[in-house]
């Protein structure tokens, strides 16, 4: 198992940890959709992310990323954007994960393995179209959620001044199909550990 790989298994550690520390019914629902949307989007199912026990009816997403910040409103514009990201392997670290009534703040170390010429489209400045990067930077995810727990949005700001790029050898690299797999087993765990409907809020 290379860098890459073990850093996919374990992003969702410190989700899985604030969930036995809390109690309060609401937060506990929050963090097992959060836990469940990251599985599910690491494994391109993203219209079961957008059913109406996961997210409401008009999430609202702000994408400050690159030279080219976004504003995505509706679910069609959500699987839109879901869809853009393509064959980027994308994962986080390094988690300050808090959560309350109104959702989740998560400052987070996010990373994306992706080919020069998927940088450079969004503004990142690399020397090769035909290189392979890893892009790392501290970014601010809020995540608003309704009093049912389900997403409402997704805020994700990034800290430019933390910006790192590296050239990875692709011999090293971990596919998108693999990225897939990692998340399908470890979201069917989370539903054998859990039970079916775990993240609705029965409040």
């Amino acid at each position: 198992m290379n860098r890459f790989e073990k850093a996919v298994y374990d992003c969702m550690l410190p989700t899985a940890a604030l969930v036995e520390r809390t109690t309060n019914p609401l937060h506990r629902a929050i963090l097992l959709n959060f836990w469940r949307h990251v599985h599910l989007e690491g494994a391109g199912d993203y219209d079961r992310i957008l059913a109406s026990d996961m997210t409401v009816d008009h999430p609202v997403y702000r994408v400050a990323w690159g030279d080219n910040p976004v504003v995505i409103e509706g679910k069609a514009g959500v699987l839109g954007f879901y869809n853009s990201v393509g064959e980027t392997v994308l994962w986080h670290s390094d988690d300050r994960l808090a959560v309350n009534d109104w959702g989740i703040c998560d400052e987070i170390t996010f990373h994306q393995l992706a080919k020069g010429s998927d940088l450079q489209a969004v503004g990142y400045k690399v020397d090769k179209a035909d290189g392979l990067y890893h892009v790392s930077s501290r970014q601010a995810f809020i995540w608003p959620y309704d009093v049912q727990a389900r997403l409402a949005g997704e805020h994700l700001y990034e800290d430019k001044t933390s910006l790192k790029i590296e050239e990875v050898d692709p011999a090293e690299a971990i596919t998108p199909a693999r990225v897939r797999e990692i998340h399908r087993e470890q979201l069917a765990k989370l539903e054998a550990a859990r039970g079916p409907d775990f993240w609705v809020y029965r409040g």
